[in-house]
């Protein structure tokens, strides 16, 4: 009887951490299924459903109403789900309403520069950190960029890349950030989002352009990040070698 009441607690720990990678997983790569969060999981599309419904109905999660690329053309569409902003909150903690009321203070006392001098210091600190991966992946827009994703994942912010448009004049590469530390925070003061901004064209070398935000409704953050600027780019044209 003893071990039964402890592995009560054991079974409730495991179910909440795998429904924490679901979710954390949706944050990554939505708009996913629950066919393609198994998979990567190594679960079965079953017990992910049975996680997104929960997640669903403790509006963390929702359907997609965009079209996944690649889906299915015939018969009932798979359903596709993104976080919603409560989702966003259980992943990025309590703290936002102190940092929006520690902003508007430096706002109303030092003013709209100081705020965005705040928010260039926090996006060049980011910087430092992802700098070294971004140029141990060379020249290549298209590593830089998976360099870029993969260590900004490591600081918490749910990011993925992918080539866009291979073959045209559009050609370049989509960062995508699935989670936000300050999303709530950017939501008043979009300094953040415009520091973040230029601190990735520093970083790769390129003019990239914010298709989308989080911080304004979005399911997540799109950067497009052009192919054909890298061979003009100021990492380049700084390097005396």
């Amino acid at each position: 009887m003893f071990i039964a009441d402890r592995a009560v607690p054991a079974a409730d720990r495991a179910e909440s951490g795998t429904r924490r990678r679901v979710l954390t997983l949706v944050s990554e790569r939505g708009p996913i299924t629950a066919a393609q969060v198994a998979e990567i999981l190594g679960l079965t599309t079953a017990g992910v459903r049975r996680h997104l419904d929960v997640l669903a109905e403790e509006g963390a999660v929702e359907e997609s109403d965009h079209a996944l690329a690649g889906a299915r053309k015939r018969g009932r569409p798979a359903r596709a789900y993104v976080l919603t902003e409560r989702g966003h909150q259980s992943l990025r903690g309590d703290y936002d309403e102190l940092a929006t009321s520690v902003l508007r203070f430096l706002r109303d006392n030092q003013g709209e520069e100081a705020v965005g001098a705040f928010a260039r210091a926090r996006a060049l600190k980011l910087a430092e950190q992802v700098r070294p991966a971004v140029e141990a992946a060379g020249d290549d827009s298209e590593a830089r960029a998976a360099a870029l994703a993969e260590a900004l994942r490591i600081e918490g912010y749910a990011a993925s890349s992918r080539p866009v448009g291979k073959g045209t004049p559009l050609a370049g590469v989509q960062l995508c950030q699935g989670h936000c530390p300050v999303q709530h925070v950017a939501a008043e003061f979009p300094q953040f989002c415009e520091a973040e901004t230029e601190v990735f064209s520093d970083l790769l070398g390129a003019h990239v352009q914010r298709l989308a935000s989080l911080a304004y409704g979005d399911h997540v953050c799109t950067t497009f990040i052009p192919a054909n600027q890298l061979a003009n780019s100021p990492q380049k044209r700084r390097d005396p070698r």
